[in-house]
C-alpha cells in the first residue's frame, strides 16, 4: 500500500469516525412542536404563596398550597416585538408572546408562546417585590399575591410605561414602574416611601420560575437547556438536571446553589432561541440563586439586592431588567456593548455568551459574525452559507495548495516508489529508510495529504453549532422546497422529490432517513467525483472503502440542517475544482472519465495460481 493512499485513507476514515460518533451522540433531535396546539390565554389563575422559611427570599413562589381565586385584572403589553399582559396579582409579567416568530413555517402557524401564567400548561413568568429585613415581616412588602393598582399608563410600550400602587396600610407606600424598550428588554424600577416615624430595612429581588420541565424541551447535547448565568466574568450553565440535584439549603426552602457576585452578572433559564434573564444594576454586588422546588416542582433563578435603610420620611428607589425573547446576535450584542438599540439602558457584560457557542466557540462566534454580515449583505442565508464556503476556502488554500501539491508531488514519485520496493524485497527497515530519504530529497511530506480534511473537521463542527443553535438560521428560506435551513432536506425519493401524489415521509423519521431527499444525494455525487480525480486503489479492501464511502456520507448527513449540508457540498466543489487545477498546473491531468469508467468494469477474478505466486514472493 503506497503513502499516499494510505494518508488518503486515514483522512477519510478519520473524518468518517469523527461525524459517525457525533451523528450517534447527538442525532438530530425529532420535532417537539405541536402546531395544532391551542394557544394559551390568560383565564383565571390560582394564587401561589409565599415561602417564608427562605432565608432573603421573600417572595419565592410555590404551586403546593395554591387555591383558585377570581382573575386578576391586567394590564396590555403591545411593542414591535411583544404581545401580552400584566398580571397586577403580583405584578408579575406571566403572558407574552413574540410576534416575529411562528411556532412552524405553515403560514397558519401560531406565534410562539415564552410566557404563561400559573395555572397555565407550562407556566414561566417573572416577578419583582421586596424582601423584610429588621422589624418587618412579608404581610409588611409586596410579594407574589400583593394585588397592586395601576397609577399611571394603560398599555405598555416603547416609550409609554405603565405604574403600580400598593400600600401596606402601616405607613410604607410602594410604587412600580414597568417600561419596555422596542426589543425584548423590560426595566422595573420600585421605589419605597417611608412614611413611619422608624427606619425600615427591606432588600429587592427578582424571580423568574417555571413549573415543571419545559414541555417543548429538547434534551439535545449540542445546546444548553436549563439555567445560564454570569458572576464576575464567570459562566455558569445548568441543565434541567442538574439544578434538581442541586443539595437541599434549608434556608433557601429547596435545593439551591447561592452564589454571590460583586461588579457583574444576569442569571435566567435559556433553550436554544429563547431566554428569560434578571439582570440586576451593573457595578454594585447582588447575590444570583439558583433552586428548585422538589415539593411543587418549580424551577427558580434569582437575585437578592443588599438590605437598605429607608429612614423615616424617606424614600429609596432600585432598577432591575428582564430580559424575554428572543436570542437574535445583533440584539443581544447590542445590549451587551450598548445597553440596547437606543443606548438609554447599562451595558451587560458578557451578555452574548447567553447564546452557546460550545467548544469551538473561538470559531463559532467569528464563522456566525462572518455569515450574519453576508446574510445582511445578500439577502438570502442560504447564498450566504454558499459565499462563507468560498471565504473559509480561500483562508485555508495556502495549506490547501501545500496539501495538493505534495499529494502531486507523490503521485510522481510512485515509479520510484515501486521501484524501491522491488529493492528492498522483505527489508522493512531498509524500505522505510529508503522512502524517508526520497521523501527528504524531493521535498515530499506524506502527511500532508491529511491536513485539508483534518482543518475541516473543526471548522465543519462550528458550523454546525451555528446553523444548530443560533435563531437567525431558524425558518431562513432558500429557494425552492428548502423553506428552513435549520431543518433537514424535506424531500424524498419517496415520492420522488413531489411528482407522485402522495405526502413524502415526515422529517426526522427513520423512512426520511432512508428514503433521503436532493441535497443528501448532490453531497454523496460531489464527493464521489471528487474521489474520481484519482484512480481507484489497486488493494481490492482500500477500492471498496473508498467505494463506499460516499455514498455512506449521504445516508449519514440526510438528517442534518439542510444549511449544513449546503456547506459541505459547496466545499466539495471547490476543492473539486482546487484539486483538478493545482494537479493540471503540476503536470498531472486528471482521468476524470476514465477512472468513473474503470470503476463501473467488473474485475478479473486473480488465477490460483497467480496468488500462490505472489503469496511466495
Amino acid at each position: 500500500m503506497d503513502d499516499q493512499n494510505k494518508n488518503l485513507i486515514l483522512a477519510t476514515v478519520l473524518s468518517f469516525l469523527v461525524i459517525m460518533v457525533w451523528f450517534v451522540l447527538f442525532p438530530p433531535p425529532e420535532p417537539t412542536v405541536d402546531p395544532n396546539a391551542p394557544a394559551v390565554t390568560a383565564t383565571a389563575e390560582p394564587t401561589a404563596t409565599v415561602t417564608p422559611g427562605a432565608e432573603a427570599a421573600a417572595g419565592t413562589t410555590t404551586a403546593a398550597d395554591a387555591s383558585p381565586t377570581a382573575q386578576a385584572p391586567r394590564l396590555t403589553i403591545d411593542t414591535p416585538e411583544l404581545t401580552g399582559s400584566i398580571s397586577l396579582l403580583g405584578g408579575r409579567i406571566d403572558d407574552l408572546e413574540l410576534k416575529s416568530y411562528r411556532q412552524t413555517i405553515a403560514d397558519d402557524s401560531g406565534i410562539v408562546r415564552l410566557l404563561a401564567p400559573v395555572g397555565q400548561p407550562n407556566a414561566h413568568y417573572a416577578l419583582f417585590g421586596w424582601g423584610p429585613a429588621g422589624s418587618l415581616d412579608f404581610a409588611d412588602v409586596p410579594g407574589a399575591n400583593t394585588e397592586w393598582s395601576p397609577a399611571g399608563g394603560g398599555t405598555l410600550s416603547p416609550g409609554n410605561p405603565v405604574t403600580l400602587r400598593w400600600e401596606n396600610g402601616k405607613g410604607l407606600i410602594f410604587t412600580r414602574q414597568i417600561a419596555v424598550d422596542a426589543d425584548y428588554m423590560f426595566t422595573v424600577t420600585d421605589t419605597v416611601q417611608n412614611t413611619t416615624g422608624e427606619e425600615v430595612r427591606l432588600y429587592p429581588y427578582g424571580i423568574v420560575a417555571r413549573h415543571g420541565l419545559p414541555t417543548d424541551l429538547e434534551n439535545f447535547f449540542v445546546s444548553h437547556e436549563g439555567v445560564v448565568a454570569r458572576a464576575d466574568g464567570t459562566l455558569t450553565e445548568t441543565n434541567y438536571d442538574e439544578v434538581a440535584d442541586l443539595p437541599l439549603v434549608e434556608r433557601e426552602g429547596g435545593q439551591a446553589e447561592v452564589v454571590e457576585a460583586q461588579t457583574d452578572g444576569w442569571i435566567g433559564f435559556t433553550s436554544k432561541y429563547w431566554m428569560t434573564v434578571l439582570v440586576p444594576e451593573q457595578g454594585t454586588p447582588f447575590t444570583s440563586v439558583t433552586k428548585y422546588v422538589p415539593q411543587a416542582d418549580i424551577y427558580q433563578a434569582e437575585t437578592r439586592k443588599p438590605v437598605v435603610a429607608v429612614a423615616p420620611g424617606g424614600e429609596v428607589t432600585h432598577s432591575a431588567r428582564l430580559f424575554a425573547g428572543a436570542k437574535e446576535w445583533e440584539t443581544i450584542r447590542s445590549y451587551m456593548n450598548d445597553g440596547g438599540r437606543d443606548g438609554a439602558g447599562q451595558p451587560i457584560p458578557g451578555f452574548i455568551d447567553a447564546i452557546d457557542w460550545g467548544w469551538f466557540f473561538f470559531l463559532t462566534k467569528p464563522i456566525f459574525a462572518l455569515l450574519h454580515w453576508l446574510n445582511a449583505a445578500i439577502g438570502n442565508m442560504g447564498l450566504a452559507i454558499i459565499a462563507l464556503t468560498f471565504i473559509l476556502k480561500i483562508l485555508v488554500l495556502p495549506l490547501a495548495y501545500k496539501s495538493y501539491v505534495s499529494m502531486a508531488r507523490m503521485k510522481e514519485l510512485q515509479p520510484e516508489m515501486e521501484a524501491l520496493k522491488e529493492r528492498a524485497g522483505e527489508d522493512r527497515q531498509m524500505m522505510q529508510r529508503e522512502m524517508m530519504k526520497l521523501y527528504k530529497d524531493k521535498k515530499v511530506n506524506p502527511a500532508a495529504g491529511c491536513l485539508p480534511i483534518l482543518i475541516q473537521i473543526p471548522i465543519f463542527f462550528a458550523l454546525y453549532k451555528v446553523i444548530f443553535v443560533t435563531i437567525e438560521l431558524r425558518h431562513a428560506p432558500f429557494f425552492g422546497w428548502l423553506e428552513d435551513l435549520s431543518a433537514p432536506d424535506p424531500s424524498s425519493i419517496f415520492n420522488l422529490f413531489g411528482v407522485l401524489p402522495w405526502d413524502a415521509p415526515v422529517v426526522g423519521s427513520l423512512m426520511h432517513l432512508i428514503f433521503i431527499g436532493i441535497l443528501p444525494i448532490l453531497l454523496g455525487v460531489t464527493m464521489w467525483l471528487q474521489q474520481k480525480l484519482n484512480p481507484a486503489p489497486t488493494d481490492p479492501v482500500q477500492a471498496q472503502i473508498f467505494g463506499w464511502m460516499p455514498w455512506i456520507f449521504m445516508f449519514m448527513l440526510g438528517g442534518f440542517a439542510s444549511g449544513l449540508v449546503v456547506y459541505w457540498i459547496t466545499n466539495n466543489v471547490i476543492t473539486f475544482v482546487q484539486q483538478y487545477a493545482i494537479m493540471r498546473s503540476h503536470g498531472h491531468k486528471p482521468d476524470l472519465f476514465g477512472n468513473i469508467k474503470s470503476g463501473f468494469k467488473k474485475k478479473e477474478p486473480v488465477p490460483v495460481a497467480d496468488k500462490t505466486k505472489k503469496s511466495k514472493k
